[in-house]
């Protein structure tokens, strides 16, 4: 979470993430199918910036026999990620964390799959190459690093691309949620499109940087896996394909992820 991040932001961003992450359902719905687990396996999860909880809340739901520590620096998410988390029991935790520190990263340790949306942005390229090596080093080693973030376009024309294709998705969403423009104008207000309204404690790097990075970093496998209107979901994973690894359908996966955007 960035230096700049207060509750108030938080606040804004409760009332715009229904609109302004793209696809938000398709999203989670990527993340969770890309699990290196099946749903009876039992895992072990750190997710970064954990938000509300909804991306949590659909994967204890979907992978019973995964337990999860949702860590966030905003203490009203934490408290709403608590509450959304409580029927699941033992089996989820929350904690606070500063992703620009250090003194959490032990809490990585022997962790299978660390998750983390719309908060690596918030570092520098070489606080990003140092997050990374950190986690490939604590990683189990069946472990994966999946990211959904923003990445920085890396031409003016796709700057143009990310910018006006975020637009065009946000007026969509506001359309088909309240039925008029009324969230895509607070999305316009807020001067929330980075990428036409940049902001100094935002600090994207081009995906393909953060890809070499991640190799560099020791993970076997990099790619990216999904992206739209400049946001993308890549990471690696730290053991080579293996084909008889079955993890969640992705209609399996959609359904969980709706269902936790609903509640």
């Amino acid at each position: 979470m960035g230096e700049n991040w207060t509750e108030t932001t938080s606040a804004a961003y409760r009332r715009l993430a229904q609109v302004a992450v793209p696809a938000r359902a398709e999203q989670m719905a990527a993340l969770l199918t890309l699990i290196p687990f099946a749903p009876d396996q039992p895992f072990r999860v750190v997710e970064l910036a954990s938000g509300e909880g909804r991306l949590a809340s659909a994967l204890l739901g979907a992978f019973p026999q995964a337990t999860l520590l949702a860590l966030d620096g905003s203490e009203s998410m934490r408290a709403a990620t608590a509450q959304r988390l409580a029927p699941f029991g033992e089996r989820a935790s929350v904690g606070s964390f500063d992703m620009a520190a250090t003194g959490w990263l032990p809490l990585l340790d022997g962790a299978d799959v660390v998750l983390s949306s719309l908060c690596v942005h918030h570092l520098s390229g070489p606080q990003k190459q140092f997050l990374f090596a950190a986690i490939a080093a604590r990683l189990s080693d069946r472990g994966a690093l999946l990211i959904a973030d923003l990445v920085e376009p890396a031409r003016g024309e796709a700057r143009e691309l990310f910018a006006s294709t975020w637009d065009r998705t946000v007026e969509l969403q506001s359309q088909a949620l309240v039925g008029s423009d009324a969230l895509a104008r607070l999305f316009q207000q807020e001067n929330w499109n980075h990428f036409r309204f940049p902001d100094p404690v935002d600090k994207p790097s081009p995906l393909f940087a953060q890809l070499q990075w991640l190799s560099a970093a020791g993970f076997a496998v990099v790619d990216c896996f999904w992206m739209q209107a400049g946001h993308a979901i890549y990471g690696g994973y730290k053991a080579t394909p293996n084909d008889s690894r079955h993890g969640l359908p992705y209609t399996t996966a959609l359904k969980a992820a709706e269902a936790a955007l609903q509640d």
